[in-house]
């Protein structure tokens, strides 16, 4: 039964563009039916690159669509890195993740077996992501000494291990480097992924192996069907950094080669765009899908004030609801310890928890208001009744608002009012004036 379920997804999976511009893929009716959109309308904005299923056809994992028309999705960052080098922990920390509502998962581990890591977290029943150029700089001892061939063969084995999407900073390339020469910010690069590129590109004067060779990268990823996630290497990390050159540069690349990626066949979506101001983050996210020809778009964030340290998660989900409402598809969690430390289980609860509300926030504004989430007139119904059990089937999290509700013992109202419950009163009064 396994195999035969996996030979469905191959199908569905392989090239999976080139089958939506020549039919209906049969899979792809469920998978639409769950967003509430035909299939039809889903073929095509997957052949037109406006959503992507990343799935590799290696692994059996659910299918999650993003973009145009779907759920606003949230992925959620773990792994293990020198400071804790815990695959067990990790492996606890996904699973709650999944649990708190991720429907993704990005392995970052930088520590460790790394292929074991990775083993480990493909065994989950969701779609997994990677950044090769980690595990391609720590074998190459440092990001001076990496080279092309290095680079490319973690990629296609990473691909052939069951990763089914990639980040890959190809838009860090001399334009962008230049970009920033020309135009300082205070913290230069925070992208880890980026800093190796710009490094590298330093110390060999020559362009980034990923947009020197694009072709060949897009080559690999439509043979072992991965989704190119588009890295944003250059992404302001603070503020005051959101408008300078570099930014805008990388935008534009992205751009071209989410063009030419769609043209080859290959899933991909465009990654943005750090830290700016949350009177920017609408507009950042109508120029990137502008230039992307309304490529799925994936946020970290953004995060909309640098001085909230400890309260990240909070500060990504502000930005990240008016991203979403914006037409950003793709929310990575942002945990409490942003900037701080490795996570732990509970906040990376927290932190997905945050993010999921930010998403539904999202939702509500893509999907026409409160009549495409029935279950916000359902909430108020059963607020309205003082219907506990009916309230607590529709929250995101009813068994944390049940515990709150029940810690002054169970009652009819909440225990902020009690008898002066206003809800209460007024009910009474209309339902006195019915029965006159």
């Amino acid at each position: 039964m396994q195999d035969n379920k996996l030979s469905r997804q191959m199908v569905l999976m392989h090239a999976l563009i080139r089958q939506c511009r020549s039919g209906l893929p049969p899979e792809l009716t469920a998978v639409a039916r769950t967003e509430g959109i035909s299939p039809e309308r889903m073929a095509e904005a997957v052949q037109r690159g406006r959503i992507v299923i990343p799935a590799n056809p290696r692994r059996n994992a659910r299918l999650i669509p993003i973009g145009e028309g779907c759920r606003v999705r949230v992925n959620v960052n773990i792994g293990t890195s020198q400071g804790r080098c815990d695959p067990d922990l990790e492996m606890v920390k996904a699973a709650a993740a999944i649990d708190a509502g991720a429907d993704a998962l990005m392995d970052l581990s930088t520590a460790g077996d790394l292929r074991e890591m990775r083993r480990k977290i493909l065994s989950l029943d969701i779609p997994v992501g990677t950044v090769p150029i980690y595990e391609a700089v720590r074998r190459a001892g440092s990001a001076a000494d990496l080279t092309a061939d290095i680079l490319f063969s973690v990629i296609r084995e990473q691909a052939r291990q069951g990763v089914d999407f990639m980040t890959l900073h190809s838009g860090v390339n001399l334009d962008a480097f230049e970009a920033l020469r020309l135009d300082p910010r205070t913290l230069g690069v925070v992208s880890r992924g980026g800093a190796f590129h710009v490094a590298w590109m330093a110390a060999t004067g020559e362009e980034n192996p990923l947009a020197q060779e694009f072709d060949y990268l897009l080559e690999i990823l439509a043979e072992e069907d991965v989704t190119l996630s588009l890295g944003d290497g250059m992404r302001p990390g603070a503020l005051v950094d959101a408008d300078r050159l570099a930014k805008t540069t990388e935008y534009l690349t992205l751009g071209r080669q989410a063009r030419i990626a769609l043209n080859a066949g290959v899933q991909r979506m465009i990654e943005g765009p750090g830290h700016i101001p949350i009177h920017e983050v609408a507009w950042n996210v109508k120029v990137i899908k502008e230039v992307t020809d309304h490529a799925p778009l994936y946020l970290l964030g953004p995060l909309v004030t640098d001085i909230a340290t400890g309260y990240d998660h909070v500060v990504g989900a502000i930005g990240g609801a008016i991203a979403a409402s914006a037409g950003a598809d793709f929310l990575c969690m942002v945990s409490p310890a942003e900037h701080l430390a490795l996570p732990d289980e509970r906040e990376i609860i927290e932190g997905t928890r945050v993010a999921r509300i930010a998403a539904h926030v999202g939702d509500i504004s893509r999907r026409g208001g409160v009549s495409g989430c029935p279950e916000e007139g359902r909430m108020a119904i059963a607020r309205r009744d003082l219907d506990w059990e009916g309230q607590y089937a529709e929250m995101l999290f009813p068994d944390h608002a049940r515990a709150i509700h029940d810690r002054d013992s169970e009652r009819e109202t909440c225990s902020m009012c009690g008898d002066l419950c206003a809800v209460k009163m007024v009910r009474e009064i209309f339902d006195g004036d019915q029965k006159k």
